[in-house]
Formats: C-alpha cells, sequence, structure tokens
C-alpha cells in the first residue's frame, strides 16, 4: 500500500512498514514543518493513505470538509517502546486491505472506520 506518515509518525514504525513492502513517504525527512492542511493536500495529490497520531486529521476532513478520500489512520494507542508501536502498527496494517477512503482510528484492542 501507498502511505504518507505525519512528521509525528515514529521512525521505527516507517521502518518496519517499508519491510513490509508498503511504499511509505514521511513528512519529517520529505517536507518536515508543513502544516496539517498542506500534509492532507499531500496525501490526497499523490494518493496515499495518511497515517497519523494527531486528532486534528478527523476535524480537518470532518469540520472542515478538506478533501481527504485517499484515507485517514489515527493511531491512538500505547507501548512501552517505539518497537512495540511499530509492531502493532505493522500487525493493523496487515489485518485489513479496506483503509483508503475511511477515516480510520486504530486502538489498542479494537479498529473503527468511517466512510469519508
Amino acid at each position: 500500500m501507498r502511505f504518507l506518515a505525519n512528521e509525528n509518525f515514529p521512525l521505527d514504525s516507517v521502518e518496519a512498514l517499508r519491510q513490509q513492502e508498503h511504499d511509505v513517504v514521511w513528512i519529517r525527512t520529505e517536507s518536515p514543518g508543513i502544516s496539517d492542511p498542506e500534509v492532507l493536500s499531500r496525501a490526497q495529490a499523490d494518493d496515499r493513505i495518511l497515517l497519523t497520531f494527531d486528532k486534528d486529521f478527523g476535524e480537518l476532513a470532518f469540520r472542515m470538509n478538506l478533501p481527504a478520500t485517499s484515507g485517514i489512520i489515527l493511531f491512538r494507542m500505547t507501548a512501552p517502546s517505539s518497537a512495540v508501536v511499530a509492531h502493532k502498527i505493522v500487525k493493523a496494517i496487515a489485518s485489513r486491505d479496506d483503509w483508503a477512503g475511511h477515516f480510520s482510528v486504530v486502538e489498542d484492542d479494537k479498529i473503527r472506520m468511517r466512510l469519508l
């Protein structure tokens, strides 16, 4: 799958997804410091599912009605280390293939999805 990892997304998770053959562009190295609306616009333009820990993207997609049909995955999980977070993220991503077109919230024990 094609992903755009937000600047707040951990390096361990970016690398773990790449090891699983996913195409991941990381804002921290590609365009550090751009605004959230610019991140969302880039995800749309590049047809990439946005990966983030930032709740503001739900607001941008639903309240501000910014285009987000490529998909957004918001991670709301706890873990003792970035390696554990990476493992949980890879496992969650592998559990489904219908991320595109949804605003998804991945928590420790469940995944909620809503059409965009």
